[in-house]
């Protein structure tokens, strides 16, 4: 059975050899950060020092750059993760509505993983499908003209 420091060990090693294998380190830090991002699931400060002593770059420009880009979380996300659109065909739609009953559902605020894991909600800006606007991804699924109502639904397909 492997174990949980093992298993943390091995994706230390797999970002360490991501990053010696790399050409030219120079300039390559939001490229590491995606790679780092895919093998631990997230970016906790553990994984931004590594990245920042690896790469001879100081801790401080890492947490810039992973706190700058919406993309990087640095709180695990949960297995089935939910954003729902903020854009502005989204938001005129009712968009804040709908996140606000994922809220409810849910029991937890944006950038929030549930106690189980199950479920972790976020607000993006735009997902580039205003036509179905309000718009909802469950992991790679899209949900199109999502009404408050139709939250429940949706949570239930994941439960």
């Amino acid at each position: 059975m492997v174990t949980k420091e093992q298993l943390s060990s091995e994706k230390y090693q797999e970002l360490e050899q991501y990053i010696n294998e790399l050409p030219d380190i120079k300039g390559e830090l939001i490229t590491v950060l995606h790679k780092a991002q895919k093998i631990f699931g997230y970016l906790p400060k553990e994984v931004q020092y590594f990245v920042g002593r690896k790469m001879g770059i100081p801790t401080a420009k890492v947490f810039g750059v992973v706190s700058f880009y919406s993309y990087f979380s640095m709180e695990p996300k949960g297995k089935h993760h939910v954003a729902v659109c903020m854009g502005t065909a989204c938001y005129v739609r009712g968009a804040e509505k709908v996140l606000n009953e994922f809220k409810n559902l849910l029991g937890i605020d944006v950038g929030k993983t549930t106690e189980d894991g199950k479920f972790s909600i976020e607000g993006l800006r735009c997902v580039g499908a205003c036509g179905l606007a309000p718009v909802v991804l469950v992991g790679e699924k899209v949900y199109g003209r999502v009404t408050p109502e139709m939250v429940k639904d949706i949570i239930a397909e994941y439960n």
